[in-house]
């Protein structure tokens, strides 16, 4: 294993010894430093460093240097650091941060807790969205943001006179009713085959590996809402909820229809859906579980290809409904009382995945959407007892792996809210009957929703969600009510040419532990009202 020389400089107003000048000159005319020279070094003097410079193309950085908490400065620029944790939380004294020249696509909203920064470089990474806590660091005087795909319009605020501070302002003043969403299949293990995934070592598939991988990756983005999709049974109780519960998580799980029908010992391994949700900023209301087989019996109508096609494929949905609490407005309440206690409804769903049974993803997303709809009008009934029921009172989030393209009609019917009754996807097969009652619409040749859902990520953002030998392409996807939401920001892909440089022919990966990528966006649940300074506005 190669070692890496990390130097600790002193930059206290030394000047640096000619005799180490050559070795040692730092390319930053403010640093200036002095080795200690052996003698000293012999004698027992004692050093002092409150900054510290990490180089050399690092990609990890080691866990005990959050615990260097007298720090004033900490440089870490020209590395290939693509993460920082939420633990440089804890370096608390910070003054100066520069991040600059690495490839990061994301920052933990901890930065927001080093009150006493003064200088944060952030330039030449592959940002797309800053945590809006960096709002709170109200003594920050630079603040390095170029060379990042930043959105044009906050950019532009930065580039105004005083943009910094301008932008500081409103990232403070919005930080309330901001949360996070991650999207992920974590590929459960009976998937993981050497038969599947011939290209990935054996070492690599092997779950006692992977899951700390996926662990680390959603310990990462720490979200607030999570959405998982093939999270075994066994796995969820004794891993995913146990650990997840330590960083202040709960949350819900079902399996797949076929777990019924099993014996406890062969239950365990059924994979299904889970929602994680982060219990400082919601409580969860009800639960829901939506199982395909269940409905396509129940909605048959007579239809052969109903009982034969769509009702023996086992897949779920499921749904939390969940409650903000006050602390989800960070910065204070919102004016409106009633928003203190808004409702989202979240669900994760995982769609059959066979190319063939394109009819059957179609159908399955129908009955999805129609239960949704009940599960909104019941939770808005009773969400204010006595008036008329307002499932616009509701936030909608609609996670999961959906196994359709883009071009697909499962994607057509939940963007644009309807579908044409001889779409190519359902084959010219005899359903109509039967969905017209799933719909609950009497057009003879469409079928509709009634949501408002936007995409959050789009194919020019991510280009593929799962990515193998055989496949690559956009099958995961984050919905969300474009009526009451608006997304600010998003995590965006790998980079090609990593992907180049270590010919990854497909995942998993002894670096990436699923074949999928997670998908990470943040959301505002105030609707957008229109633009005053290139940034989003506020009711």
């Amino acid at each position: 294993m190669t070692k890496i020389l990390i130097l600790a400089r002193m930059i206290v107003g030394f000047k640096m010894s000619r005799n180490h000048k050559d070795k040692y000159e730092s390319s930053n005319p403010r640093r200036t430093h002095t080795i200690m020279s052996t003698e000293d070094a012999n004698s027992g003097k004692k050093s002092y460093w409150p900054e510290l410079e990490i180089t050399g193309s690092i990609r990890n950085l080691s866990p005990n240097i959050w615990q260097l908490t007298h720090l004033t400065a900490l440089y870490l620029n020209d590395n290939s650091l693509q993460r920082i944790p939420p633990e440089i939380g804890r370096l608390a004294q910070l003054r100066v941060l520069d991040l600059s020249s690495n490839k990061l696509r994301s920052l933990p909203a901890e930065l927001g807790d080093l009150i006493y920064l003064k200088e944060l470089l952030l330039n030449q990474n592959f940002l797309r969205v800053l945590p809006y806590e960096l709002g709170k660091l109200f003594q920050l005087q630079v603040l390095g943001l170029h060379g990042n795909p930043l959105s044009k319009e906050m950019m532009a605020v930065y580039g105004e006179p005083s943009g910094t501070h301008k932008l500081l302002s409103y990232m403070l003043d919005n930080l309330q009713g901001i949360f996070t969403v991650m999207c992920y299949n974590v590929l459960c293990d009976k998937y993981a085959t050497r038969q599947m995934y011939g290209y990935c070592p054996s070492w690599a598939l092997d779950w006692e590996y992977r899951k700390k991988g996926i662990l680390d990756e959603i310990r990462h983005y720490a979200a607030d809402i999570i959405s998982l999709q093939e999270v075994e049974t066994d796995q969820f109780y004794n891993f995913f909820l146990p650990e997840l519960k330590h960083d202040g998580y709960d949350g819900i799980f079902s399996p797949k229809s076929r777990a019924k029908t099993m014996a406890e010992n062969d239950r365990k391994y059924v994979d299904g859906c889970a929602i994680f949700y982060r219990t400082a900023k919601f409580t969860l209301i009800k639960e829901h579980l939506v199982e395909f087989n269940q409905l396509a019996m129940a909605n048959a109508e007579g239809s052969d290809h109903m009982l034969n096609r769509v009702m023996p494929k086992d897949n779920i949905g499921l749904a939390a409904l969940l409650r903000t609490t006050e602390a989800a407005w960070d910065n204070g309440l919102p004016t409106d009382p009633a928003q203190i206690q808004q409702l989202i409804l979240v669900c994760t769903a995982h769609i059959h995945w066979d190319p063939e049974f394109c009819d059957v993803k179609l159908i399955q997303t129908m009955m999805l959407s129609n239960e949704l709809r009940s599960i909104l009008d019941q939770a808005g009934q009773s969400f204010r007892p006595g008036h008329k029921p307002d499932s616009s009172n509701v936030q909608l989030l609609l996670c999961g792996d959906f196994n359709s393209l883009p071009d697909s009609g499962v994607i057509e019917f939940l963007t644009s809210g309807r579908v044409a009754s001889d779409h190519r996807d359902f084959k010219e097969l005899v359903y109509k009957s039967c969905l017209q009652k799933i719909s609950g619409c009497d057009k003879p040749n469409e079928f509709i929703h009634s949501f408002k859902l936007a995409s959050a990520y789009s194919e020019d953002i991510m280009p593929y969600t799962n990515y193998t030998f055989d496949f690559k392409g956009i099958i995961d996807y984050i919905f969300y009510s474009k009526q009451s939401m608006v997304p600010l920001g998003l995590l965006g892909p790998l980079s090609a040419d990593w992907f180049r440089e270590h010919k990854v022919v497909g995942c998993p990966h002894p670096h990436i532990p699923s074949d999928h990528f997670p998908l990470l966006v943040e959301l505002e649940m105030n609707p957008i009202v229109g633009t005053s300074n290139g940034l989003i506005s506020r009711r």
